[in-house]
């Protein structure tokens, strides 16, 4: 029987190969079609095409397992804070948000020579940073939060700026997060995680696990308002994240590190910003963080 497996997954992961690469190569010139007629048709063609990439994985009996907080609106702008395990997050994020048109934050070397992939980063207003210059990815990040203001499109950030390759997640990284969300402040944020992602990665595809279920979590919205503390935002949503993550797991994960702040930061969030105690529609924690420490009150109240 082991054999039988054995074989099954090889043979199952060989098609997935062969139906993911054609699917890449057709979307390739139904995006650059697409653009033609501007950034919003590109943005729906390109959630198809993640949407149906996600889907090939059926091929090997993997399954998506989605726990969604009720209080996240369809056709409405978000930033999304999300763990990262494998390329694969793109496009569970895409199908998640399908009808927030996600844009994703990415480093140069994707945005070459990637059939669909290079073309949709370049040209479907995603920001694309080289992380060897500091200055010029937090203008690329600052950016997209300008576009989605302006256009009603969503951002999905990995504050932990790498792959979390076995699964177990990393401190975040607040500085791309923080300029984002100080550009776009009146955007929504949506704490998000997937888990068992990575195992698709784990023998670089061959083979898949067969019969895999992949899950996510998506908590409820912080709102937002003029005198929020973005650092709160982010710390909040990384707990948020490990409380999930363990959820999921059975096992908790330990609290976040503190996260380290610059003497200017300090010095302009001073007010200890805390958060309440009442849970949102998902059990998740409340809806909002002012600099002073109070928390605004959950969604229903």
């Amino acid at each position: 029987m082991s054999v039988l497996r054995t074989l099954r997954d090889w043979v199952c992961s060989s098609v997935f190969v062969l139906a993911f690469a054609l699917a890449m190569l057709v979307f390739d010139v139904m995006l650059r079609v697409a653009s033609l007629f501007g950034i919003r048709a590109e943005s729906w063609v390109g959630g198809v095409c993640q949407v149906c990439l996600l889907k090939t994985l059926r091929i090997c009996n993997i399954t998506l397992e989605v726990d969604r907080s009720p209080l996240v609106r369809e056709d409405t702008s978000y930033v999304v804070v999300a763990n990262h395990q494998s390329m694969f997050d793109m496009p569970i994020y895409a199908t998640v948000f399908f009808s927030n048109h996600p844009k994703y934050i990415s480093k140069v070397e994707l945005s070459r020579w990637i059939p669909t992939v290079s073309f949709h980063l370049r040209s479907g207003g995603h920001a694309i940073i080289d992380r060897k210059d500091r200055d010029s990815a937090l203008k690329a990040i600052e950016k997209l939060g300008h576009e989605i203001t302006e256009n009603g499109f969503s951002a999905v950030i990995f504050p932990e700026g790498t792959r979390a390759r076995h699964g177990e997640p990393k401190p975040f990284k607040p500085a791309g997060t923080v300029a984002l969300l100080n550009r776009a402040r009146e955007v929504p944020v949506v704490p998000a995680c997937v888990d068992e992602s990575w195992r698709l990665m784990e023998h670089n595809l061959f083979p898949l696990p067969w019969g895999l279920r992949l899950k996510v979590w998506i908590g409820d919205p912080i709102e937002r308002c003029p005198d929020d503390d973005p650092h709160a935002i982010v710390e909040e949503c990384e707990r948020r994240i490990r409380d999930a993550l363990g959820r999921m797991r059975g096992v908790p994960l330990p609290p976040p590190e503190p996260m380290h702040r610059s003497p200017e930061d300090a010095e302009r969030w001073s007010g200890t910003a805390t958060v309440g105690a009442e849970s949102g529609g998902n059990g998740v924690g409340p809806a909002g963080i002012r600099r002073d420490g109070a928390a605004h009150p959950p969604f229903g109240a």
